[in-house]
């Protein structure tokens, strides 16, 4: 068993891991604005190899399209938006034949943002045999600051969907 270390929350890579481990979970990743972070925060967990299949760090479009996401949904609305996410997700869930496809795309900044996308601006994708969910975040702070708090977001995210809240 798998234990938080003092300090660690409940939605730490370590918690995230137990969850996973007790529920007989798998999960895999489609990553762009974080460019792998969220599994090496995952992978640093002794025993994630069990349940974290693994991760694509899907940062130019033709990863994307590769995943599944429609090259139409690119063009017209962009890599960064809940129809990219939503298509990351499942299509990672697909490939891998994981129970979670986790997915996250944005803008980390320092450049990049526009008035209708600006920096920071992340979405977030959990899809798994119930359907999908896409959560829209506005997060502050520099590009490694952008990148930890939205790693951090996906795994929330996770940690609240494997406690049956989201």
């Amino acid at each position: 068993m798998i234990t938080n270390s003092p300090g660690e929350t409940s939605n730490s890579p370590a918690a995230v891991v137990q969850l996973l481990s007790e529920q007989r979970k798998t999960a895999a990743i489609a990553e762009s604005s974080t460019g792998g972070l969220i599994g090496h925060l995952l992978t640093e967990v002794p025993g994630s190899s069990a349940v974290f299949l693994g991760g694509v760090i899907a940062y130019d479009n033709r990863l994307k399209i590769s995943l599944g996401v429609p090259a139409e949904v690119l063009e017209r609305d962009g890599a960064v938006s809940p129809e990219a996410a939503r298509g990351m997700a499942e299509g990672v869930r697909g490939c891998t034949g994981a129970d979670f496809g986790l997915a996250v795309t944005g803008i980390a900044g320092p450049g990049g943002g526009s008035a209708a996308k600006p920096v920071g601006l992340t979405y977030l994708a959990l899809a798994s045999e119930g359907g999908t969910v896409v959560e829209r975040q506005g997060l502050k702070g520099d590009r490694q600051q952008i990148k930890m708090r939205a790693a951090k977001a996906a795994l929330e995210m996770l940690t609240r969907r494997l406690k049956g809240r989201g």
